[in-house]
């Protein structure tokens, strides 16, 4: 490291677990890059569900990652660990954005190096930084998980979250066709005007239904799904013949009763379910070439483009987790720690 980085940082920690108010800002030690990991002088940080279940005790970091929240941030790297060549990305003083083990909510943040990627031409840090979690959790559920090929159809199930928005314009940029849950007329509308050949409201229609309709009978070939139980049955009524179920949120409970498993054995469906957080640095190192060499060019030709519904100052993140809590935003959420006086903003 060199000499002109401070000993201390500001970070966000939690005083006790529940509330968003129990967040402080707390002046910690700034972090030291280990072997094959990058320090990054943190300029915007993306808001998670993830965070809200650490922030709530109720989803603990992996071993050996930070205790504190953020997973994802954009900045500029400051130091280089050892086994980092110092001559291929990300070189000190490059602009990088980065899916984190952790850390995510402070001023410096150590990241392995594999887990960073160049900001897209044209983009700035508050874009730079609503990528990585969401590019990184679509890619490898749909893309590498369930191996969504061109001319297959999608369900994504929270179609204005962040996963979803981003899931929406990918799937269609890559060949399929997409469908999408949301709980609002104005929430399906975005969904549309994304990409979504349909939007369903989940609160007035009955969403397996609904897809057997519009798919005259056939059902979709993946569904993505951060429910979880109470949406099982459903999900698999909506499936096609040897359709692909990825669950990767629990928000609807996580132990489901009365479901047909003869429905899973006739129709050859697949349910699978995964977390990105604990897997190795291998895993989402290949995740982010892929995302480089595929997705990279679509978000810098315009093709895509992160949806950000609001940004706020590091100091009033509390405020960001409630809006997140509160389940009214449509897009991302994003910390800015280049302007700490700056009130929150639609984008």
């Amino acid at each position: 490291m060199t000499d002109t980085l401070p000993d201390t940082m500001q970070a966000i920690t939690v005083t006790e677990d529940g509330t968003p108010d129990s967040l402080r800002v707390t002046t910690m030690p700034l972090p030291r890059p280990g072997a094959g990991e990058v320090l990054v002088r943190v300029m915007a940080a993306g808001i998670n569900r993830p965070d809200i279940m650490q922030r709530q005790g109720l989803y603990p970091p992996p071993p050996g990652a930070s205790p504190l929240m953020g997973l994802e941030v954009a900045g500029e790297v400051v130091a280089v660990g050892d086994d980092v060549p110092r001559d291929s990305f990300p070189t000190q003083g490059a602009r990088v954005c980065a899916l984190t083990n952790g850390g995510g909510y402070a001023q410096y943040c150590t990241v392995p190096v594999g887990q960073c990627l160049p900001w897209p031409a044209g983009f700035d840090a508050i874009q730079a930084a609503s990528l990585p979690e969401t590019f990184f959790t679509v890619w490898s559920n749909l893309f590498m998980t369930a191996g969504l090929k061109p001319g297959e159809s999608v369900l994504v199930h929270g179609g204005t979250s962040g996963i979803g928005t981003t899931a929406i314009q990918l799937v269609r940029a890559m060949g399929g066709t997409v469908y999408a849950t949301a709980g609002t007329q104005d929430k399906c509308t975005l969904c549309t005007t994304l990409g979504a050949k349909a939007a369903i409201n989940y609160r007035t229609e009955d969403f397996s239904q609904r897809i057997r309709d519009l798919t005259e009978g056939t059902g979709v070939d993946v569904i993505l799904d951060m429910i979880g139980a109470s949406y099982l049955d459903g999900n698999l009524r909506a499936l096609a013949i040897g359709g692909r179920l990825v669950i990767i949120a629990l928000q609807g409970g996580a132990k489901a009763d009365g479901v047909n498993l003869a429905r899973i054995m006739t129709r050859r469906l697949v349910v699978t379910g995964t977390t990105l957080r604990p897997r190795d640095r291998a895993y989402k190192a290949e995740i982010a070439r892929q995302l480089e060499d595929r997705v990279w060019p679509l978000l810098a030709s315009g093709a895509i483009h992160p949806l950000i519904h609001a940004t706020f100052p590091f100091a009033r993140v509390a405020d960001a987790h409630k809006l997140m809590e509160n389940g009214s935003h449509m897009g991302k959420i994003v910390l800015d720690l280049r302007h700490p006086s700056m009130d929150a903003t639609p984008r």
